[in-house]
């Protein structure tokens, strides 16, 4: 089956194809989807995926995304931002918070919607050493890894408790509202970071 019509028929699809399932997790934790690990972690419950293994996928794929997002605002700077001018905004204030409180940006900066995908290039504009920024990632992307997988996981259980088949209606609706919960919190944050600026 090419595309899974309900929730059962798509956890199998994950689970016959671990490794390149695995693969797709890794590059949306570079990029720290919330939305994509909170959903690893409810399949994780349902067994497409391991649990610990999920986790330690997701926390190299949030480590290594941000490295590379270090290094390039280190080499090239603001000047790759010019061309678009809403990015060279979410990129100047993740710098300016980078600057008053770089231990907290960098510990949060992964749940913020807006804030999530440019901090690590301020961070690299910004003075923050090398060996300090991979200490706090390193720590900060475990912890995030962490949380999101198991919010995730914790939701399969409550939803499997709540009904007994996992392709129903119900369990799709249910999916999607604690997906659209989870975004409309990260929006929150994402504003009370900006007026905390």
């Amino acid at each position: 089956m090419l595309f899974p019509t309900d929730l059962t028929s798509f956890l199998e699809l994950i689970r016959q194809h671990g490794d390149m399932a695995y693969s797709l997790m890794f590059a949306y934790a570079a990029s720290h989807s919330l939305l994509l690990g909170l959903f690893g972690g409810y399949a994780a419950h349902a067994g497409a995926f391991g649990f610990g293994t999920l986790i330690v996928v997701c926390w190299v794929g949030s480590f290594f995304g941000d490295v590379i997002r270090f290094w390039v605002g280190r080499r090239y700077g603001g000047r790759m931002f010019t061309s678009f001018p809403r990015l060279a905004k979410a990129v100047a204030t993740a710098a300016r918070l980078t600057d008053r409180h770089y231990l907290w940006m960098v510990m949060i900066h992964r749940y913020p919607h807006g804030i999530r995908g440019v901090a690590a290039f301020a961070y690299g504009m910004s003075n923050l050493p090398w060996s300090t920024f991979l200490a706090l990632n390193f720590i900060a992307a475990g912890i995030w890894s962490f949380a999101i997988v198991s919010a995730g996981y914790a939701f399969g259980e409550v939803s499997e408790k709540l009904m007994s088949d996992a392709s129903s209606t119900l369990g799709l609706v249910m999916l999607i509202a604690f997906l659209g919960l989870s975004w409309y919190l990260s929006k929150k944050l994402e504003r009370v970071v900006e007026e905390r600026n």
